[in-house]
């Protein structure tokens, strides 16, 4: 019986409630709230079991492979291995999506926000582009999963619907649902909801990996014959998608994951930053960071901490079965935040509560070998996190018009300033196919230019 389990939970409080012939509480929607949920785990939390305990021992600079590899006859081996990979059906994308948009103006999933700067494309519209635009160069299939939430599962469903899945074939798209956990409060009390429920966080996108088991996603990635998993998030219209040059130097080494970085842009930037610690590759939060990490400079007076998470990774399928076996556990990190709640009473009002959370990127010292790789920031790196200003839909579409831009320029095309200019992944994916159509191309760009 439910009273009984909260009761023994302690959450003495909600079951009292849930007796009582109030309306403060809803059974219904508590009863939802807490499927699924491992009730013994959020008890732990509660008790400070399984929280994250930083890494310990001197701090390292990451191993990085610099962005000019890229440029290497060396990295001609690495894109044909990816190249060998993607033709053989061994690569699937993995899309982390389970936020709104609220912050950008819209009451709808985070992937149906307008981003690019010509055609208004959504983000689900653009990655769907790119994966069709590899599916069709490399003659394959590229399976496309999409985390999503409780919150909008449902309506990113119904969008792709809509949209007849971009040509991608509904089989080869699939949707699972990101885990949630209780919010509670600083003495550890469930927290009562607006609409009668529990107050509920996502388990962060380190239940990636549990929401992938339990889905049966990872299931059906092993019997696809996947073996890499290239993990990205869904704020990020610039990231290439199944990068042939990332998966080969992430397999070639036999690396279990492995990440791309961009050079912090500031000492200050609110970035997590891949270091070496303790033998192991690990991230270290810019909310960890003492100021002696921080601010370290190199012997040039540059930053020495420079290799700032992108947010980008390659995962081997394996690896990701091993990180949800029973006795490996990420761990949790316990993050504060106002919340607006009820009282025992059914009265509205703001408190203090505390949510749980994983991230995906403490994997990183669970794997035996991980290789790190710089990309350049005004290529691979736009993130939508605001509606202005920095990392913003109002930079990013400035971002992507300045690159599709500057590809037109090295070829000759001469191009406005102030103009907007999108190219669309089904016409080139990056430059050196856009150079292949040159004969296709305008001579001159005078107002904004769609090429598609």
């Amino acid at each position: 019986m439910l009273e009984k389990r909260l009761r023994e939970l302690g959450q003495e409080h909600i079951a009292r409630l849930l007796s009582s012939e109030g309306t403060t509480v809803s059974r219904g929607l508590i009863t939802g709230d807490l499927e699924g949920v491992d009730l013994d785990l959020v008890d732990s939390l509660i008790r400070g079991k399984g929280l994250y305990d930083p890494p310990r021992g001197p701090v390292e600079p990451a191993e990085v492979i610099p962005s000019s590899f890229a440029s290497s006859e060396e990295a001609k081996d690495a894109i044909l291995h990816g190249e060998e990979l993607l033709r053989g059906g061994k690569v699937a994308a993995l899309v982390v999506a389970g936020g709104q948009g609220s912050r950008l103006g819209i009451e709808a999933p985070k992937g149906v926000v307008k981003v690019t700067p010509v055609r208004g494309k959504t983000l689900f519209h653009l990655f769907a582009e790119k994966i069709l635009a590899l599916a069709r160069h490399y003659r394959c299939t590229i399976p496309w999963f999409i985390m999503t939430s409780r919150e909008n599962d449902g309506s990113t469903r119904e969008y792709f619907h809509r949209n007849g899945f971009f040509d991608l074939g509904e089989e080869n798209v699939s949707f699972f649902v990101q885990g949630m956990l209780p919010s509670v409060t600083e003495e550890g009390r469930f927290i009562v909801a607006e609409n009668g429920g529990l107050f509920m966080n996502p388990d962060g996108h380190g239940g990636t990996f549990k929401a992938l088991r339990r889905s049966g996603a990872l299931g059906r990635m092993k019997d696809l014959g996947i073996e890499e998993i290239f993990y990205y998030q869904v704020d990020n219209p610039l990231v290439k998608v199944c990068d042939p040059l990332f998966i080969g130097i992430h397999s070639m080494n036999k690396a279990q994951m492995s990440s791309k970085v961009v050079r912090k842009s500031s000492f200050e930037e609110k970035v997590g930053v891949i270091v070496r610690q303790g033998g192991r590759t690990c991230l270290l939060e810019y909310s960890d960071m003492k100021d002696e990490i921080r601010y370290a400079r190199d012997a040039s007076g540059g930053i020495l901490y420079w290799a700032g998470n992108a947010a980008i990774h390659m995962i081997r399928r394996d690896f990701a079965e091993k990180i949800t076996d029973q006795d490996t556990m990420l761990p949790y990190h316990r993050a504060r935040k106002r919340i607006t709640a009820r009282d025992l009473d059914g009265r509205i009002m703001e408190i203090n509560g505390i949510k749980f959370e994983t991230f995906l990127f403490d994997a990183l010292p669970l794997a035996d070998r991980s290789m790190t790789i710089e990309v350049p920031r005004e290529e691979e790196f736009a993130p939508v996190k605001n509606l202005t200003g920095v990392d913003s839909l109002e930079s990013s579409r400035r971002l992507q018009s300045g690159l599709h831009g500057a590809w037109l320029r090295r070829l000759g095309v001469d191009t406005t300033e102030g103009v907007s200019v999108e190219i669309s992944p089904l016409f080139a994916l990056g430059f050196e196919e856009l150079r292949l159509k040159a004969d296709q191309l305008p001579r001159s760009v005078e107002r904004d230019t769609y090429l598609g």
